[in-house]
């Protein structure tokens, strides 16, 4: 067993920043579970050790960063799959079910098999007090060990030091990059979020990253260094061509194994190109043994399926573009994204925002872009996450274009007739766009 981190600070309460986005299956699981602050991983790694340390069942991939780390983790557990892989994905958080959490070889659990399995995990999760996020991370390192992963592919929650998916040993890390997010729990500084997302960083495994920023990489290369870890920053002015277009995202990167590729990704963003560009240096740095072919890459990149991430969808007569964007260095890569692409006009934004995030300087990027924009409530977020109404309302008070309307229901049907004929862009949080997936029918695991 791995060594628990010594805490010098609060393990987050990820109940605050990732609970259950209004999905029955949730409460089922586990029923009510610890809240409040905790310190450290022990709890988590003695819950583990009760199960049989599922943790450590077979080698990981563990992506932690800012912005994209979802992306990334996808895109190499879909990678890992066509090559043959029983590969393992977890991510957080949901979109519409807490399923999407965790896939095998890209197919989702059955609810059944993940109320068996949480059964089985109840008496750990509940005599150590694990808070909801510790007790699914529990959950799918047990499900994975279980259903026989390969290699499974894990994205860190929050921060990355004292994440409860830090637990691992990982045969890769990767750090996507570091933007102000969560600076009441990693610190009101880039340099401070740094140190707590290098807290991933692990002896002898490589560290790849797509941060570019020197003051940035420096630091992640001294915590690599200390670590033991050797270092492998991915070069952004490799990637160049990239072409951003409505079905997908084409660029350029250089590997070691494959050399310079060619390749495509249905995600689309040349933010897009970087998380994919990352993923491939990842599978270049795997062992021999895991390490995919060049036919593999290719085609695992092309099928990567990832909802709610600059998702297009074309519907009675006008074009979504959904994305998660939650904070501003998110919703800058959203309105670059909006500027390379053709989108039918009018756009319209549809923006539901969380209260911790600092939509006062989020919400120009997008509005400066838009023909008109509906701010409003995400109904899976909790009354305390929301953020104010009346202080939105006040904000944009003089400005014709942007209504505000509290009801989720009837903001959607504004926008949407606002766009006729033209394009709605949904952002501002995963909440947001989960919630208007759910009213469009467009819900991830329909059918599954």
């Amino acid at each position: 067993m791995i060594a628990p981190s010594v805490a010098t600070g609060p393990m987050v309460t990820p109940d605050r920043l990732d609970g259950p986005l209004a999905d029955p299956l949730a409460s089922k699981l586990f029923g009510p579970l610890a809240t409040g602050a905790h310190w450290g991983l022990e709890r988590v790694f003695r819950a583990l050790a009760a199960l049989g340390d599922p943790h450590l069942a077979c080698p990981v991939v563990h992506v932690g960063g800012t912005n994209g780390k979802g992306s990334v983790a996808m895109t190499v557990a879909r990678v890992l799959t066509v090559d043959g892989r029983r590969a393992a994905c977890y991510t957080s958080p949901h979109l519409c079910s807490v399923r999407e959490r965790m896939l095998l070889c890209g197919v989702p659990f059955r609810e059944q098999t993940l109320l068996a399995l949480a059964d089985r995990a109840g008496g750990a999760v509940r005599n150590h007090g694990l808070t909801f996020f510790e007790a699914m991370t529990v959950l799918a390192f047990l499900a994975f060990a279980e259903q026989g992963a390969e290699v499974s592919v894990v994205e860190v929650g929050l921060g990355g030091r004292l994440d409860a998916t830090n637990v691992v040993r990982p045969e890769v890390a990767a750090i996507t990059n570091i933007a102000m997010d969560h600076s009441e729990y990693l610190g009101d500084t880039l340099a401070s979020i740094a140190v707590e997302k290098a807290g991933i960083v692990k002896s002898g495994s490589p560290l790849a990253t797509a941060e570019t920023r020197p003051g940035i990489l420096a630091l992640l290369a001294k915590a690599a260094d200390r670590a033991g870890a050797p270092f492998s920053p991915l070069d952004p002015l490799s990637l160049a061509p990239v072409s951003v277009r409505l079905d997908g995202t084409a660029f350029s990167t250089d590997t070691e194994t494959w050399g310079r590729m060619e390749l495509t990704t249905p995600l689309v963003g040349r933010h897009q190109a970087t998380n994919a560009a990352l993923a491939a240096r990842i599978l270049d740095l795997l062992p021999e043994t895991l390490r995919p072919s060049a036919a593999s890459v290719r085609r695992g990149m092309r099928e990567v399926d990832y909802r709610g991430r600059n998702q297009v969808e074309r519907l009675g007569g006008v074009t979504w573009l959904l994305d998660g964007a939650h904070n501003t260095a998110g919703m800058a890569s959203l309105a670059d994204t909006v500027t390379r692409l053709e989108l039918p006009r009018p756009l319209v934004a549809l923006v539901g925002v969380l209260g911790d995030k600092d939509w006062r300087s989020m919400l120009p990027q997008m509005l400066a872009l838009v023909d008109a924009a509906v701010l409003t409530q995400p109904p899976s977020a909790s009354p305390a996450r929301r953020w104010s109404i009346p202080e939105a309302r006040a904000a944009v008070a003089e400005i014709t274009r942007i209504s505000v309307e509290e009801d989720f229901e009837v903001a959607l049907a504004l926008a949407r007739s606002l766009a006729e004929g033209g394009s709605v862009i949904v952002c501002g949080s995963v909440y947001t766009v989960g919630s208007a997936l759910s009213r469009l029918g467009l819900e991830p695991l329909s059918g599954l």
